[in-house]
């Protein structure tokens, strides 16, 4: 088993929180691939989404083979508390779990929810939770 899966789970991932009306309800067009630059840094209370580190274990049994990808997702956040930043992972979590979402190789077997990190931080990026997901691909 390779690598092979991991841009179509990452494509998937990322077309199903782009087009979740909740978490765009609470960060609009705010679900990045990587940080943005500048232009979000100068409004302090700004709330965005980025996908983020990968671990992939290839797994096969008598019939079949595939990866286990755990993967992070992190809301950033300029506000003073966690209320904006926990209702955004929140709207994540509902967005991604046990989602059914079609790739462009493999099948998605398996999507679950493994833990969450919040932390607090220096302005401009004031509270930050890394919620951490396990996807599992069977390839095709």
């Amino acid at each position: 088993m390779t690598y092979a899966m991991s841009w179509a789970l990452q494509k998937a991932v990322f077309a199903r929180l782009s087009g979740d009306a909740a978490l765009a309800a609470l960060v609009g067009t705010g679900v990045h691939d990587a940080p943005p630059h500048a232009a979000r840094s100068t409004d302090p209370l700004a709330v965005y989404v980025t996908l983020g580190d990968e671990t992939a274990r290839a797994w096969s049994t008598a019939d079949s083979a595939g990866c286990t990808h755990d993967f992070d997702v992190t809301v950033h956040s300029g506000a003073e508390g966690f209320a904006a930043s926990k209702a955004v992972a929140g709207a994540v979590c509902d967005a991604l779990v046990d989602a059914e979402m079609a790739l462009d190789r493999g099948h998605l077997v398996a999507l679950r929810f493994l833990q969450a990190r919040a932390q607090r931080g220096r302005s401009p990026e004031k509270r930050r939770i890394t919620l951490r997901f396990r996807a599992v691909i069977e390839d095709t």
